[in-house]
């Protein structure tokens, strides 16, 4: 086996990456934990600090996408909103068809310099996982319950708390509330029916009470909604694995940017007017699976080399102990020293399972089911 060969194995690949992945993590939100003492003095410096301890852990992630997996990010939108993407607040609507859709928006933000800063509205159980979800908090990332009545007041004050925040962000929202599947798409399509609202063929009927709240708090913070479609050439059904295993995919993302003005300030009519977005998302998305194109022009926004600079001085940080470790277990062959590598081993597999898991489709939110037990009552 050559080199290249086995560099790129599966093991070698998980053993290494969720390694890096894991220890730098931790570290970084043990570092993150002390800069709560900067909240009471200076608010602002905390959230500029926690950007870009954010980005240290978010950005490995986008590393592999873009320098692992090689994986071509083509971006399709008007050249004149272009020139804006990254130097002004924004609600970025992302479809949610796609194990890496969410690694594909955070790649959107990196390339044009807000990932470290960029927000989700997220389900609260994430709030209590290791890494990405420790770090989230300390973005002041809006996690709520998904019920609406408990949720409201707590997301209305996370949202308001972002009115000063010093940096530019892109507020990353999946309006459909759970990743689309056959299943889903059936029961969200009888809802809609029984609403009277019409039917889509690509997506999940949209939740609007969270984005007509989204945009009522930050109204006159954000300048725009950016429009997202994420789809991806030849039929290609992306996985985390296969980025972990290094397979190149082909990604198409259109972006229409709409000034935030021509969103309705009532909570009735921007529902309305979510609804009518989505489809024209379902217009494009079939024009897209007809001609395999979107109606903007093609642009490859240029790759930053920060992604990749981060992982290697976390790579040259961390795997020397590992090393050493090893070098130490072949020469001493200590029942300890042994155990000891066994036990890194066994925790980069179970964490290489763990991120799959968080990330399988079959494994998602059953939030989307809801909606019809409530209708069966």
């Amino acid at each position: 086996m050559d080199i290249v060969g086995f560099l790129k194995s599966q093991f070698i690949c998980h053993l290494l990456i969720c390694y890096i992945f894991i220890v730098s993590g931790l570290i970084i939100n043990f570092i993150q934990l002390f800069t709560l003492i900067l909240w009471p003095i200076n608010k602002q410096l905390f959230r500029r600090i926690n950007c870009r301890l954010a980005y240290c852990i978010s950005s490995q992630m986008v590393m592999l996408l873009e320098w692992w997996s090689g994986t071509d990010c083509t971006l399709y939108t008007d050249p004149e909103s272009y020139h804006k993407y990254g130097k002004e607040n924004a609600i970025v609507i992302l479809n949610h068809n796609f194990e890496i859709d969410f690694l594909c928006g955070w790649n959107f933000c990196e390339r044009f310099g807000v990932l470290g800063s960029s927000k989700v509205l997220a389900k609260k159980e994430l709030s209590y996982m290791p890494i990405i979800g420790w770090m989230w908090y300390f973005l002041e990332i809006v996690f709520c319950k998904r019920k609406w009545e408990e949720d409201r007041k707590t997301v209305m004050q996370k949202l308001l708390n972002l009115r000063d925040y010093p940096e530019n962000f892109w507020f990353l929202i999946h309006c459909e509330g759970t990743r689309f599947t056959e299943q889903k798409h059936q029961i969200s399509m009888q809802v809609a029916e029984a609403k009277g609202l019409p039917k889509l063929k690509y997506h999940l009927l949209p939740r609007t009470k969270g984005f007509a709240v989204t945009v009522q708090c930050l109204r006159n913070v954000v300048s725009a909604v950016y429009d997202s479609t994420l789809n991806f050439r030849n039929n290609e059904n992306p996985t985390l694995l296969g980025v972990l295993n290094g397979k190149k995919y082909h990604a198409d993302l259109y972006v229409r940017r709409i000034p935030l003005e021509e969103v309705p300030e009532d909570e009735q009519e921007c529902s309305n007017w979510l609804h009518k977005l989505y489809q024209e998302k379902d217009a494009f998305q079939e024009e897209y699976y007809r001609t395999g194109t979107y109606p903007a022009v093609p642009i490859v926004p240029p790759q930053r080399p920060w992604t990749l600079l981060n992982w290697l001085f976390w790579a040259l940080l961390l795997l020397y102990p590992l090393f050493k470790l090893l070098i130490n277990m072949i020469s001493s062959g200590s029942s300890l020293t042994l155990a000891s590598f066994a036990f890194v081993i066994v925790m980069a597999s179970v964490g290489v399972r763990w991120m799959i898991g968080v990330t399988e489709i079959n494994k998602g939110s059953t939030y989307g089911n809801n909606d019809n037990k409530q209708k069966r009552k």
